[in-house]
């Protein structure tokens, strides 16, 4: 079993910061990418950031230059620290993970249960 758990969406006015956080855990022997995606009302979901195992990253043009995307190989988390944050980045942001159960499986996407990012005008 693998669990991907985020945490520090919530409500913040815009030009504020956030900084989310997930942690994946359970059976897992290696994570390649670890990424952001975002899902606002009525829109499909897209990736926001990834960050692979050995810190390439790369940034929606949308929020390049405002979100940076980091991990920690060793605690198998990942953070997105946001700033000037706009009234469009409001979405439920989903963190994403591929990685390996054990030396013998496939790679496989697991998702985590999304935390709510609100920006008020």
């Amino acid at each position: 079993q693998v669990q991907l758990v985020e945490s520090g969406g919530g409500l913040v006015q815009a030009g504020g910061s956030l900084r989310l956080s997930c942690a994946a855990s359970g059976s897992i022997f290696s994570i390649n990418a670890m990424s952001w995606y975002r899902q606002a009302p009525g829109q499909q979901r897209e990736l926001v950031a990834a960050i692979t195992s050995v810190g390439s990253t790369n940034y929606a043009d949308s929020v390049k230059g405002r979100f940076t995307i980091s991990r920690d190989n060793a605690k198998n988390t990942v953070h997105l620290q946001m700033i000037s944050l706009k009234p469009e980045d409001t979405a439920v942001y989903y963190c994403n993970a591929v990685l390996r159960r054990t030396t013998f499986t496939g790679l496989n996407a697991y998702w985590g249960q999304g935390t709510q990012v609100t920006v008020s005008s």
